[in-house]
């Protein structure tokens, strides 16, 4: 008996000695992997790996998806630095200019890529790089009314500014101060209302004046040409690309490689793209309706529309919000032809290369394309579907099932489009709502998907009242 228990008693032992080194051991590794993650980690250590970590936020200038592509203002420059150092870019999208920092210090990400600004919060903490930006918030109202668009911060006594929360209505109220009072300050609070959304109503003339920083308002008025952005309401601030402090060696890279690539055909042609052309279209009358013609590419619509059990029409009205029947047609994203297939679309519909703006060639891709997109929202009854997958075609079936499951969480039909799922598109503009966690393709200018449903179903019915099937 009394054995027994010493070899109980022994065993006992043994397994808490066990229990011990295994608890040692766990501590060691942990211990070893802090210091792994919070070593110096450099350019030396990036061309290493082979892989550039970069952080950004999605918006209309940094990140977003438009048609299954990446694309973005900052996105765009991150790639060629990438490009530059010969390595892979992987990209970490934050949710807001708070996360950008915290990410990049505890090493989530190598650069990030977006205008941080500069602040005593973070100038003992972080790297300045790059491109230095000069940032201001503007007013944003229309060029031509009443008789001529305000010069002066002081014209704006007796007017009805909308603003959003945060910085922006606090400079309107420190603005206020400054003239002696009088502006009309709306705060808009609604969470169903995003900042793009306000620069929207201006140039619709639903309200005068609103205000925005000057990047985004200057990208907004390649949207709408009746907008003036040009008068400051705030001082400068001055903003730039980040590393870490420790991390000099990848300062002066991207500092090297922004000095002698900032006038290269593709940096300009980023900033253009962005920046500076033109995104609205001006469209005409269809060609004949005495002769009951539409485009002069009728019959190739009404040949392959069968393919997918379309009314010719609806392919031509589709054509027509494309490229108003120019087949030389490029968008400021890259689309091209009569279609406007995406470059990598047209690649995987088997468009050969060098007939992306073949008319045929154009109409046969997008056909394949229609049909395929179709089969993603198969469990939507046929005539339902039909305006899912044209919205679709205009923004990604990404943004779109974002959609749906964001309608799904707040109780609407998620398999209707009219005032349910477009809805919903028309708010993954606001940040409140593309942070969610049912999305997973971020940030979406809806506002140009919405209208792109409707009004080419609006011609298609307009269509089959004038031209005979």
């Amino acid at each position: 008996m009394v054995n027994g228990k010493r070899s109980k008693v022994k065993g006992r032992g043994l397994l808490a000695a066990l229990l011990i080194l295994v608890m040692l051991s766990v501590a060691v590794g942990c211990n070893f992997l802090h210091k792994k993650t919070t070593a110096k980690y450099d350019l030396e250590q990036i061309m290493d790996s082979g892989v550039l970590r970069v952080i950004t936020l999605y918006g209309s200038t940094s990140y977003f998806q438009y048609r299954g592509q990446e694309m973005g203002f900052h996105y765009e420059l991150a790639s060629q630095f990438a490009e530059y150092l010969g390595v892979k870019l992987e990209l970490v999208v934050a949710y807001n200019i708070a996360d950008l920092t915290k990410m990049l210090l505890q090493g989530e990400g190598d650069l990030i890529a977006f205008p941080l600004p500069y602040t005593n919060e973070w100038k003992n903490s972080v790297e300045y790089c790059g491109e230095e930006a000069i940032t201001h918030q503007v007013l944003v109202q229309r060029n031509r009314w009443r008789p001529r668009p305000l010069k002066d911060v002081t014209e704006l006594i007796g007017k009805e500014v909308y603003v959003k929360p945060g910085r922006f209505l606090q400079r309107m109220n420190n603005l206020n101060q400054e003239v002696g009072g009088g502006i009309i300050i709306h705060c808009v609070e609604s969470d169903s209302l995003s900042l793009e959304d306000l620069i929207t109503q201006v140039a619709q003339g639903k309200i005068d004046y609103t205000v925005a920083n000057n990047d985004l308002a200057k990208l907004n008025q390649t949207y709408y040409p009746n907008l003036e952005v040009s008068m400051a309401v705030s001082h400068d601030q001055r903003a730039s690309w980040a590393v870490r402090k420790e991390c000099t060696q990848l300062a002066e890279a991207v500092n090297k490689w922004h000095d002698e690539n900032m006038t290269s055909p593709r940096y300009t042609a980023s900033m253009k793209r962005y920046y500076e052309l033109s995104k609205s279209k001006i469209f005409f009358p269809i060609m004949s309706v005495k002769e009951g013609k539409i485009s002069p590419y009728d019959n190739l619509f009404r040949q392959y529309a069968k393919e997918i059990g379309w009314d010719w029409r609806l392919l031509a009205s589709l054509a027509y919000n494309e490229s108003n029947f120019d087949t030389t047609a490029v968008s400021w994203a890259g689309a091209k032809g009569l279609m406007q297939l995406m470059p990598r679309t047209a690649k995987a519909m088997g468009v050969p290369e060098g007939k992306e703006q073949n008319p045929e060639e154009s109409i046969k891709g997008a056909v394949k394309y229609i049909d395929l997109t179709s089969g993603a929202f198969r469990s939507i009854p046929e005539q339902e579907r039909i305006k899912f997958v044209l919205a679709a075609y205009n923004s990604g079936t990404g943004h779109i099932t974002d959609a749906m499951a964001l309608a799904e969480k707040y109780g609407a039909n998620k398999y209707v489009w009219d005032d349910n799922v477009e809805k919903y598109l028309l708010l993954k503009s606001n940040e409140e709502y593309f942070t969610d966690t049912v999305c997973k393709y971020g940030y979406f200018r809806g506002i140009e998907t919405y209208n792109f449903v409707r009004d080419i179903i609006q011609r298609f019915n307009r269509y089959k009242e004038v031209i005979k099937e």
